[in-house]
Formats: C-alpha cells, sequence, structure tokens
C-alpha cells in the first residue's frame, strides 16, 4: 500500500490505486447494470422476470426430473418435472443416427481427429503449427474414409448417418468450403473484369433471392431430372453441395463488406511496393478485410449451422428427425419440450462456442470494439 504521508519529489509520486467501487464487479455492476436511471429501471425489470420464470423452469427442468423411466406414463407416475429419460434412452439415437452400433467408434475416433484439425487452425500459436497444417488440409479425405467406409474400412450407407453427427458433418463442411468460395466470388464481385464480376453478381443475387429450402428440395428431387439416366448422386453429397453454394454467397457479401472499408491507399502502397494482384490481396488487403469481417463471418456461420435443420424436411434423419421419430413412439407421445429442449442444449453448446472464439479473435487482432 503506498504511504500517503511520505514526501515526494514532483512528478515521482507513484499511482494510486483506483476507488474500489471504480473496478472489479462492483465497478462493473455500476457501468452496465446501474449506470443511470434507464438501466436501473432495465435491471430491475430483468431480475423481475429472472423471478417469476427461473425458479419455475428449475423446479420443472432439474428438481423434479425424471432421469429414468420406460414410458411416459412411468415419468408422470415419478414426478411432474421435465422426463429427461427419453433423450437418456435414445440418447446414440440423437447423436449418431442410425450409424451401425458396432461402428460407432469411428464417429468418436472422427470426432477427436477433427478437434486436433482445428487446433493450428483457430490457434496460431500452436506447435509445429506448419506441420501440423498439412494435416489439417488432408483431414477432410481421412474424415470422409473414416466415416463412409473403404480403403479397408467396412461401409456405411450415408443415410445411416443421422442424429446431431449429420448436423456436425453438414455445418463443418459448409463451414469450411464455402469461406474461400466466399471470399472468391466477393473478389470477383469487384473485379475490373466485366464478365467475372457480371457472372459473381448473378450467382450471388440469385442465392440469397432463394430459401435455402427450395434449393434443398432442388438437391433431393428435381437434380436427378438432369442427370443422365441411371446416374447415381448421393443425396448427402447433394446437400452439402447445395449448403456450400448457399452459404458462400453470403460469406461474399460480408466480406465485400470488409473489401470497400479498407483503404484505397493500402491499395495503392501494395502497388507501389510492386506486388501483383493476388500478392497484394493474400498480403495487404484480404487480411485487414477479413478482421473486419470477423463478427459478420462467424454470424452467417451460426446460422448456416442452425440450418442444417432444414434437411429433416427432404428425408434425412438429424436430431431433429430422430426427436420426431421419437415422439412418434406410443410409449413417448407428449413429450416434446424435452425433446426440443435437448436439441436446443445440443446446438447452443455448439454456436455458444463459435460465438465466444469470435470474441476471442477480435480482441486478440484488435479490432476496435468496445467490450
Amino acid at each position: 500500500m503506498t504511504d500517503t504521508t511520505q514526501s515526494y519529489e514532483p512528478g515521482t509520486h507513484p499511482d494510486l490505486p483506483p476507488p474500489v467501487a471504480t473496478t472489479g464487479p462492483i465497478g462493473w455492476m455500476r457501468e452496465h447494470l446501474f449506470g443511470s436511471p434507464l438501466n436501473i429501471i432495465l435491471t430491475l425489470l430483468s431480475l423481475y422476470l429472472l423471478y417469476l420464470i427461473v425458479p419455475g423452469l428449475l423446479q420443472w427442468g432439474i428438481f423434479d426430473a425424471v432421469l429414468s423411466a420406460g414410458s411416459r406414463e412411468e415419468c408422470w407416475e415419478i414426478a411432474d418435472g421435465a422426463c429427461w429419460a427419453l433423450p437418456a434412452v435414445r440418447f446414440d439415437q440423437f447423436l449418431y443416427g442410425f450409424y451401425p452400433d458396432h461402428l460407432i467408434w469411428r464417429v468418436h475416433l472422427l470426432a477427436v481427429l477433427f478437434l486436433l484439425a482445428l487446433v493450428p487452425v483457430l490457434w496460431d500459436n500452436a506447435p509445429f503449427r506448419g506441420k501440423w497444417l498439412i494435416y489439417s488440409c488432408i483431414f477432410p479425405v481421412i474424415g470422409y474414409f473414416l466415416l463412409v467406409g473403404g480403403l479397408g474400412l467396412e461401409p456405411v450407407e450415408t443415410r445411416k448417418i443421422g442424429g446431431f453427427t449429420l448436423n456436425v458433418v453438414i455445418g463443418v463442411t459448409g463451414i469450411a468450403a464455402s469461406l474461400p468460395l466466399g471470399i472468391l466470388l466477393a473478389l470477383g464481385r469487384r473485379s475490373d473484369m466485366p464478365i467475372v464480376r457480371t457472372l459473381s453478381v448473378m450467382y450471388i443475387e440469385f442465392i440469397r433471392g432463394v430459401p435455402l429450402i427450395t434449393l434443398l428440395f432442388v438437391a433431393s428431387t428435381m437434380l436427378n431430372y438432369f442427370l443422365p439416366p441411371g446416374t447415381t448422386f448421393d443425396l448427402l453429397l447433394r446437400v452439402l453441395i447445395m449448403v456450400t453454394l448457399f452459404s458462400s454467397a453470403y460469406i461474399a457479401e460480408v466480406v465485400r463488406g470488409g473489401l470497400q472499408a479498407i483503404p484505397k491507399g493500402q491499395v495503392e502502397a501494395a502497388d507501389a511496393m510492386g506486388l501483383r494482384y493476388w500478392q497484394a490481396m493474400r498480403l495487404v488487403v484480404l487480411p485487414q478485410a477479413l478482421k473486419i469481417s470477423i463478427p459478420g463471418i462467424v454470424n452467417t456461420f451460426i446460422g448456416l449451422f442452425k440450418d442444417t435443420t432444414l434437411v429433416v424436411i427432404i428425408g434425412l434423419s438429424d436430431v431433429i428427425g430422430i426427436g420426431r421419430a421419437s415422439l412418434s413412439d406410443a410409449k413417448w407421445q407428449g413429450l416434446p419440450e424435452e425433446v426440443y429442449v435437448f436439441t436446443a442444449i445440443l446446438f447452443f453448446i455448439c454456436c455458444f462456442s463459435m460465438a465466444r472464439y469470435s470474441t476471442y479473435l477480435e480482441k486478440k487482432l484488435h479490432t476496435g470494439h468496445k467490450r
């Protein structure tokens, strides 16, 4: 603690600690919750609403919940709370769909390998990052054969891939493939070549003007009419292509906004240094544009991941499809709240993780947003 009675030469007095009321949790609450009359009213109103909602929700979802039962009737005989026995009994189906039980270890291994592939992509301080990125680039091939089979592994029909695994596969593939394609479309829309610019604009505007469900219907039904007779085109592959094409159009517009925010002097400086077009884009323009576009890109990815539930409409058994099939069982009819709350929790974990990583990346790159 600083001795306030000691005398100091002018300009040499050490800084005093800030008042306790302006730092820590107290300071945060004063600034964000009670900083103005309007904030005080909104804070008190929010606390009152939480008081009305949270106790009943906890009573239903936790304190009176049933974790083990053989049917809906058994749940209701035990307690009046949530019947989590349904998600517990069909947990494997919710996660893996109809993937063969004796091959589920391949899904687990795939999840581990996927997390390892993410490490050098998301953290630039990862050891041996250069060599690790090579593995990340070849992971899609490894993941494909591990999930579908081949090269000595027992084949698995793609229609058996379901549950939350299917949502993750579609979401991750769409995210990974749509980002580079969206960047190319954004550059094409700003190109000085009329043909490239026109084609890019037509593609982006067409895709943005058509609902995703329409494209999925085209992929599942109409696409076969344009293929030679006898040609088989896997439905899951068609969905992956359509989801990627759909997301890339939105990514293109987000990146285009970032490109427009870059001062013209940056491009002129790159030209003065003798950099070619692609060198200037890769080294000067795109890094700044992508940094600005991080919130929009991640927001698009989160929306894409949630939109993967639309595949249930074309007959794929994602987690929503498994839930609906479970509710059609006479033993479990009447429990939609439990099914959809369980599904919401799965999606919330993934989407919240993406949002938190976006926040971490923004702070690390100093995007200038106030927190």
